[in-house]
């Protein structure tokens, strides 16, 4: 495995001839190449003054170089990537993209917020794919590229202390603990959705997972996301029930490994089992506000204290029965007006059933639509028209957690795609929610995190608002855990400090796949649309893989790009491309992860 180094006093020679080797891979002739030796020997002086860099394998054999120019830190100017050069031997072997993201950190690290590529146009392919953005001004011969170096956010710094993190999936067990009736009994959507875990935190050290995933997915991610080695995956501990964290509690071996790492543990949701996991005091009524009921109350209380105008909110009531719910929804139905049914602990849109006059006459009337319904309790509130003016967003989030000493952070607003009350995607990056609902979005959120703060909560939240046809913003509820806006929030942030800041992420939870595949077929369709989305200057990341294995068969997505044409444009194509599978393959065979036990009976990567 390659590793980087700063280039050492002596070998300004061989790296010079490294270079024009590279240099000469592309087929350039003698005359040009010697009319460029110039320009690219290097000068034993250069090797500090220019921070040259090398890669080199395990026996120290030379495999590439780098340069990163420009003034030291506090200057005004753009640093420069001045020199990338690989030994051919070792094109194709990441050893330019291992120097290409060293020189992002180190230009990062040293306070540079602008680097330039002036780079040759065989290598123009490898800079799009690797993020960089094209830019005016190339000298002849060359392709401009510009990158903005970043530090780590500072949320999600604060989030893990800026350590790699254990990430248990324990999606079902979190929403087994409440008991709605609106939930899947079985949970296997949640242990599907479990496959988010990848993304609790911006670096993973270990996935703690229910169902079995894919051996090549993690090491798919962890090349785009730059996790490094060694991320370990146990999977398939609870595929038949909710209980993730008792069934690693079960095993005494992988509870010791999860702890003893001594690295932090981040669930998508507290749980009794999960405390006594991660040995921390539980405290049920810190959830409180998940109930759906209670966080309507919750916004009510800080709403009245005044400071946010640009805020309203629907008026809710409780119906004990689904018949009691019904009938109150017909009777404003009649009086021309919509109804929202809501579950106390619906997750997602499950539970939530928005009753319009003509929706109830498509249903068959009062008793059909009950016949639909959960069980009660319900409640019943005011639906909210959207805005009528183009343009203006309907529904938005707002995250945030609370660290474990009780300071309640600020992640960001984000803009979700939402059909018949029902979540099914989310963006985030800069200037996807306007600046005049984001001011107050961002209030009010800030609000929320201090009360839930003070409440006990301690973790992840998110407050999810609809905009009303006055341009207000309306709160619907709370989430006291992990949620698919929060994996786009901690994609965004790993892009930006690896790559360069400025990243729009996409998360999509439900991509239709044109054919039920085998594992290896999937990993050749998620590798294919990771190269057509690196064509277009976008990022792909395959993040909810099982849906594949399905009767109906389907995966979960991440897209990410500088732009929002870019952004749309990868979306696309990624739908596409999926539904297009069937094609030219016909499976009819579930493809089954495959797996290695170690002595005690655990799956291990």
């Amino acid at each position: 495995m390659a590793k980087t180094r700063p280039a050492r006093p002596g070998e300004a020679v061989a790296l010079s001839a490294l270079v024009m080797r590279s240099k000469a891979h592309w087929g350039y002739g003698a005359e040009f190449l010697d009319a460029c030796a110039p320009q690219l020997r290097i000068a034993e002086e250069e090797l500090t003054a220019r921070r040259i860099t090398v890669a080199e394998n395990a026996r120290g054999e030379l495999l590439g170089c780098a340069s990163l120019e420009g003034g030291g830190r506090g200057s005004a100017g753009p640093a420069r990537l001045g020199l990338l050069f690989v030994e051919p031997s070792a094109i194709g072997r990441g050893v330019g993209r291992l120097l290409y993201l060293d020189a992002v950190r180190r230009a990062a690290g040293l306070g540079f917020r602008r680097m330039l590529i002036d780079a040759d146009p065989h290598a123009e392919g490898f800079y799009r794919a690797m993020g960089a953005v094209p830019a005016a001004g190339s000298p002849p011969g060359l392709v401009r590229f510009e990158v903005a170096p970043a530090p780590p956010a500072g949320w999600a710094r604060a989030w893990t202390g800026g350590e790699a993190a254990v990430h248990v999936g324990n999606v079902a067990e979190f929403n087994a603990q409440f008991a709605d009736a609106s939930l899947d009994g079985g949970q296997r959507p949640a242990h599907d959705y479990a496959c988010l875990a990848a993304f609790y935190s911006p670096s993973p050290a270990a996935l703690v997972l229910p169902r079995p995933v894919p051996r090549w997915w993690t090491g798919a991610l962890g090349r785009t996301l730059d996790w490094g080695p060694g991320v370990e995956v146990y999977d398939g501990l609870a595929e038949r029930g909710p209980g993730l964290s008792e069934a690693v509690l079960a095993r005494p071996a992988l509870a010791r490994r999860v702890r003893g790492r001594g690295l932090p543990l981040v669930p998508w949701g507290r749980t009794e089992p999960y405390a006594r996991l991660a040995v921390l005091p539980w405290r049920p009524e810190a959830l409180r506000y998940e109930s759906k009921s209670r966080a309507h109350a919750l916004f009510a209380r800080i709403l009245a204290g005044g400071g946010h105008p640009a805020v309203v909110l629907p008026a809710q009531g409780r119906a004990a029965t689904r018949w009691a719910a019904v009938r109150r929804a017909t009777a404003r139905a009649r009086a021309g007006e919509s109804t929202v049914l809501k579950s106390e602990h619906g997750v997602g849109g499950s539970g939530t059933t928005v009753v319009t006059p003509a929706g109830l006459r498509a249903a068959g009337g009062a008793r059909a639509l009950s016949r639909r319904l959960p069980r009660g309790p319900l409640l019943v509130e005011e639906y909210v028209h959207g805005p009528t003016e183009p343009g203006i967003p309907r529904d938005l989030t707002y995250d945030g957690f609370v660290d474990g000493a009780g300071r309640p952070h600020r992640v960001g607003a984000a803009l979700m795609d939402v059909a018949d009350g029902g979540y099914r995607g989310a963006t985030v990056g800069p200037g996807v929610v306007p600046a005049p609902l984001e001011g107050p979005l961002l209030a009010f959120g800030d609000a929320v995190g201090r009360e839930l703060a003070a409440a006990g909560h301690r973790g992840w939240f998110d407050v999810d608002f609809v905009v009303d046809a006055a341009g207000r913003l309306a709160p619907t509820e709370a989430n006291l855990r992990l949620t698919g806006p929060s994996a786009a929030f901690m994609v965004a942030a790993r892009l930006d400090a690896v790559r360069g800041a400025g990243h729009l992420v996409r998360i999509a939870d439900r991509v239709e796949l044109g054919a039920r595949l085998p594992e290896a077929r999937l990993e050749e369709v998620c590798a294919g649309l990771s190269r057509d989305c690196a064509g277009v200057g976008a990022v792909f990341l395959p993040a909810i893989p099982t849906g594949a294995f399905d009767p109906a068969p389907w995966m979960g997505v991440l897209v990410a790009a500088h732009s929002r044409e870019v952004l749309d444009a990868a979306d696309a194509l990624v739908r596409e491309r999926a539904l297009a599978v069937g094609a030219d393959f016909a499976g009819d065979g579930r493809g089954q992860p495959s797996e290695a036990e170690d002595g005690d009976g655990l799956r291990v990567r």
